[in-house]
């Protein structure tokens, strides 16, 4: 794996299953796109674009081109081993070598691996994604039992940085009252909100235990991030992740 690109989670992937996220720099975008771009929707140069893809697929390596989604904050999760291309904010896989992803810049990147190695997936979550089920919607189609799924909590933007109304409260605690517990009160009168904790308890509903990672935060780490948040229009960066098959030695662990 290229360090130069970006990092491959810290998480105890089954055999077999590889995941990388790339970082913010190595690529050949400029201005706020600097320099890894890899979204085509962010109102970056295509030809930049399609270079940084081509970078990132030589560099990590990755077996295939990844299946980039068109994201729209909803709950669809694609099955790519049989689902037509459609709109979504996760997809998931048991076949060698097909890399599913997810862009972010400030939302919660969430990979997905079955104990046995033979599903994975992952799903973008931001707060309308989280509270309309994104994650559980994740797990179901990974059709495995809950209890042998394993989670990893990308970067995404911290709670002290990720300021929302009133409204996004109250829509989660219409939901669930243990839900306040995500939310601190901030001397404007809005709300502190933690996509993190959000994120564990919506998997902990869905019966998924083993879950990982967290801690990042998208706005506070400049050189490694993009963040809408703190400078929209922005970069997109991407978290994947694939099953390797025997003819692929790359090391995504």
């Amino acid at each position: 794996m290229s360090a130069r690109l970006g990092f491959a989670p810290d998480w105890p992937a089954p055999a077999r299953v590889r995941a990388f996220v790339t970082e913010r720099a190595g690529g050949a975008s400029s201005g706020p796109y600097a320099t890894l771009n890899l979204a085509t929707h962010v109102g970056d140069s295509p030809e930049r674009v399609a270079e940084n893809r081509a970078v990132l697929r030589a560099g990590v390596p990755l077996p295939s081109e990844p299946v980039w989604l068109v994201q729209v904050h909803g709950t669809t999760v694609l099955d790519l081993d049989r689902d037509e291309p459609a709109p979504a904010d996760g997809a998931v896989t048991s076949r060698v070598g097909v890399v599913c992803a997810v862009l972010t810049a400030d939302c919660l990147p969430v990979i997905f691996a079955s104990r046995d190695g033979g599903r994975v997936g992952v799903a973008h979550a931001g707060w309308r994604g989280l509270l309309g089920g994104v994650l559980p919607a994740a797990v179901r189609a990974l059709r495995a039992p809950p209890a042998d799924i394993v989670a990893w909590l990308g970067p995404a933007i911290g709670a002290a940085r990720y300021e929302v109304g009133a409204e996004v409260r109250d829509a989660y605690l219409a939901r669930d009252a243990a839900a306040g517990a995500a939310f601190t009160r901030n001397e404007r009168g809005r709300w502190q909100a933690d996509l993190y904790a959000l994120a564990r308890a919506s998997l902990s509903a869905a019966g998924v235990g083993a879950v990982h990672g967290g801690g990042f935060c998208t706005y506070r780490e400049t050189e490694r991030f993009f963040s809408h948040r703190r400078e929209a229009p922005c970069g997109r960066f991407a978290t994947l992740v694939w099953r390797e098959g025997p003819s692929d030695t790359s090391d995504g662990r």
